[in-house]
């Protein structure tokens, strides 16, 4: 298993792309976004109770609804791993160290590379006002937050690399 961390707009679904291309066998790529997408939409409004909302600021607030349903998550994802699929977790630590425990904990006894992806906020900031699907702030506000405390096996920078430089730099620390 791979576990890609990095803010939004850090380039964590380019790398994984790349994964799946350059990795000998097959890969699923699996992140957060698609778990927010499977939610009901009561759960993504701006005023869900303890469901996920995201400010206009581009800071999300997260409640006891949506961490109930991120550790079944977390839980299913690691049983996958466990019967043999090969997983890309796209993944933003929004509470930094405290994120990744809910993972490690999760994935005891399971092969795991930690991966940071870090991006220079003003470049992110561009790339997310780029996509035109994210609200403007998030990137910057999730650069350097989503790394606090986390501890990592590998960590790449796309600020001036290209996804496929990054993604070949992980499949060289991948155990066969």
């Amino acid at each position: 298993m791979i576990v890609l961390n990095g803010g939004s707009s850090s380039g964590k679904s380019g790398i994984a792309r790349c994964l799946q291309a350059v990795l000998p066998e097959p890969w699923l790529v699996l992140g957060v976004d698609t778990l927010v997408e499977a939610m009901p939409a009561a759960m993504r409004a701006a005023d869900a109770e303890g469901g996920i909302a995201f400010a206009a600021d581009g800071g999300v607030a997260v409640g006891a609804a949506f961490r109930a349903v991120e550790a079944a998550w977390i839980a299913g994802v690691a049983a996958m791993v466990g019967a043999g699929a090969r997983v890309v977790v796209d993944e933003v630590f929004l509470g930094g160290a405290a994120s990744q425990e809910r993972w490690r904990s999760a994935l005891v006894g399971l092969d795991v590379l930690w991966v940071g992806v870090r991006c220079d906020a003003e470049v992110a900031a561009g790339r997310e006002l780029a996509r035109g699907d994210r609200i403007a702030g998030m990137a910057a506000s999730q650069a350097e937050l989503v790394h606090r405390g986390v501890v990592y096996d590998l960590e790449v920078d796309t600020t001036r690399t290209e996804a496929l430089a990054c993604a070949r730099a992980i499949a060289e620390r991948v155990s066969p």
